[in-house]
């Protein structure tokens, strides 16, 4: 019996040390993968590294390709679109004026009236509706007819008090974010349809024409007085809050900027001088591309598998429709490689866009004590649970650098704006306001985007010129905008009537 316990203790103790020996190798195992996701980490924290020094060689590279868009056509990256708006809006204007903003599945029809300096907007009304998916695909006629018959239905809800003036043509302004070449304020060929449309017959075609003839087929009296995107809508509407207005950025599922430029500075416009001696310029800058631009492997792999490779870099790196997709990229890695969320790579985490910018920006706001939001977005969303709180901690960490990246080069990219306007130093004795108007969902909605936005630019402007510069939040801008468009139009044109006729 001694010898069989014996045995038995030997035999015992042995199973104890390889056990312990287990344990100390899964720790040790388990410590290597974290030390290499750690790894991960921080090349990505690296490589998104935006120092002031390198903002400000983006800001001047900016600068450089907007003088070059300026200049002629295809001789920059940024297109530097003529938007033909000379005319922005002042508050003198009057009456009932119409909007309608197509650029995505919905569309939505507002009525606005203006009642000059004293009253400013009187009434505002607004129509969202949804189009059915059949006619984001079928043809031209019947998507603008459908259009057609909710602007007509809108305006058929008219009150006594809100109608144009006898012997006046409903006046309206259209805006379309979709990529078209404009040849005046009133026309514009489609480019191309995105967003999910695809309508082969309106490509080529003049889309305020197609408009124009399905109003009149549906008995509506109205002319498209304007046709803008919806910077250029944000912009007009924003100086018709404030004359200090110089530019308009949209930070959303895209992004874009316009501005008002002096049309001495448009080598490449061929007509008459307005009489303004301004004009807006479209600039498209989601192309925007430069080797100061803090690019990464995730940036290039996500490119290279999009539907327009090489194009809109940019965007790819500081809109609401890709911030999420690099986070998702570099977790994946890390689990991958690493192991983060266990032995095997979650399956949905291998799906591309799974986790969205408004999933990531609740994620990068949990202040909770054990990060309850980020532990519940990856069960529901990634379906991983039982994630330990330093893994949930890293992935806000992931969060901040991913957002804090897209952020300073989006404020790099205004203040490139703002230099080439000449307003980054303070003249003497010149106290002029410079307001730089901001909307889109992202920059509404994701708090620590937005604040490191504003912070970035007055890190670059230096404490004397950002108390000239501001920004401010203009919600919903593009589609009064284009009915400010449309009204200063129409004022434009009355008074150039009256010097005509006296």
């Amino acid at each position: 019996m001694g010898k069989v316990a014996v045995g038995a203790t030997v035999i015992c103790a042995a199973a104890v040390c390889a056990a312990a020996t287990l344990v100390v190798h899964q720790r040790m195992k388990s410590s290597g993968r974290w030390a290499r996701a750690m790894a991960i980490l921080k090349e990505m924290e690296e490589k998104s590294d935006t120092p002031l020094s390198k903002l400000r060689q983006l800001a001047d590279a900016m600068a450089v390709e907007m003088h070059a868009g300026l200049a002629s056509e295809g001789g920059s990256k940024l297109k530097m679109l003529l938007s033909f708006v000379d005319k922005l809006p002042t508050g003198d204007e009057m009456g009932l004026f119409y909007a309608l903003d197509l650029g995505g599945t919905n569309f939505r029809v507002m009525r606005v009236k203006l009642g000059g300096k004293e009253k400013r907007v009187i009434n505002q009304e607004t129509d969202e509706v949804s189009i059915p998916s059949h006619l984001m695909v079928g043809s031209s006629e019947q998507l603008f007819d459908f259009i057609a018959e909710a602007v007509a239905k809108f305006v058929a809800t008219e009150g006594e008090d809100h109608r144009p003036e006898p012997d006046r043509k409903r006046e309206l302004g259209f805006t379309f974010s979709f990529p078209v070449k404009q040849t005046s304020l009133t026309s514009g060929n489609l480019i191309r349809w995105t967003k999910g449309f695809s309508i082969e017959d309106t490509v080529g075609q003049d889309v305020v024409a197609e408009l124009t003839n399905a109003l009149a087929r549906k008995g509506l009296d109205m002319r498209v007085s304007a046709l803008v995107n919806d910077t250029v809508g944000t912009l007009a509407g924003g100086r018709y809050d404030s004359p200090d207005v110089i530019a308009a950025v949209i930070l959303g599922t895209g992004t874009n900027a316009a501005y008002v430029e002096r049309v001495q500075a448009i080598p490449k416009w061929h007509g008459p001088l307005p009489k303004s001696g301004e004009m807006i310029i479209n600039m498209e800058w989601g192309n925007f591309r430069s080797s100061h631009l803090p690019f990464t492997e995730y940036d290039a792999s996500l490119d290279a598998e999009s539907l327009n490779p090489g194009e809109q870099i940019y965007e790819k790196m500081l809109s609401g429709m890709y911030l999420g997709e690099i986070v998702r990229r570099v977790l994946y890695r890390m689990a991958e490689e690493a192991s983060f969320f266990g032995d095997t790579v979650p399956q949905k985490l291998k799906i591309p866009f799974i986790l969205r910018t408004p999933d990531m920006s609740a994620m990068h706001h949990d202040t909770s004590p054990d990060l309850k939001v980020v532990a519940t977005k990856l069960k529901d969303i990634l379906g991983i649970t039982n994630t330990s709180l330093k893994t949930r901690k890293a992935i806000v960490k992931l969060c901040d650098i991913v957002s804090t990246r897209g952020a300073r080069i989006a404020a790099a990219g205004i203040f490139g704006i703002i230099k080439k306007l000449g307003r980054d130093t303070v003249k003497e004795g010149d106290k002029q306001k410079a307001i730089i108007a901001l909307d889109g969902g992202l920059y509404e909605h994701y708090t620590e985007y937005r604040e490191c936005v504003v912070g970035t630019l007055k890190e670059l402007l230096g404490s004397e010129v950002a108390d000239t510069v501001c920004v401010e939040h203009f919600n919903d801008g593009s589609g009064i905008g284009a009915a400010l468009i449309a009204a200063s139009n129409c004022l434009s044109r009355h008074h150039d009537s009256e010097e005509a006729s006296s």
